[in-house]
């Protein structure tokens, strides 16, 4: 984050990272915001299970994730569960259906920038044991791993470890 030295608007390199959420510049009174981004999570459920799927990218390639992503500008946080489940999984989602869980604070490193999020989680049940089609630049693999059978070091996000150690005692 300390990296930007320039300020957009005069040019100069008096632009300063405040160690949390802004740059100011000191040259022209500039400043630029970096606040916290939306992400949500869902709990694909079959019974006692839970379908996983393992990071095919930085950061923490090869961890257990849940499927997933990014608030897009103008979009709810059930409209992005319906994007992403599509875009990753290839699964079309009933948008009424998924249940909202809880929400927590999490950190999201992407090429040097550390990004502060806020990650909705939702639960999503289903009848059957999906036929999915990965996007494989995102995700390597899905599995199913029952409630009880969870390694909560396989996980990928601090967040995401978080929330599964309430969810499995509950």
């Amino acid at each position: 984050m300390s990296d930007l030295k320039f300020c957009p608007k005069c040019g100069n390199s008096s632009l300063q990272w405040d160690d949390e959420k802004k740059w100011s510049c000191s040259n022209c009174d500039y400043v630029l915001f970096h606040n916290v981004a939306g992400a949500v999570a869902v709990i694909i459920k079959h019974g006692e299970e839970i379908l996983f799927t393992r990071r095919n990218q930085e950061p923490k390639k090869g961890k257990l994730d849940l499927a997933g992503g990014f608030v897009d500008p103008k979009e709810s946080a059930e409209e992005t569960c319906v994007r992403e489940l599509f875009e990753e999984l290839n699964i079309k989602v009933d948008i009424s259906q998924l249940k909202y869980l809880a929400s927590l604070p999490n950190t999201y490193e992407y090429k040097n920038i550390l990004y502060n999020t806020i990650d909705l989680f939702y639960e999503y049940e289903v009848s059957e044991k999906l036929e999915l089609h990965l996007e494989l630049s995102e995700i390597s693999e899905t599995i199913w791993v029952k409630k009880d059978q969870i390694n909560l070091e396989d996980i990928a996000f601090d967040s995401q470890k978080i929330f599964f150690k309430n969810y499995i005692n509950s």
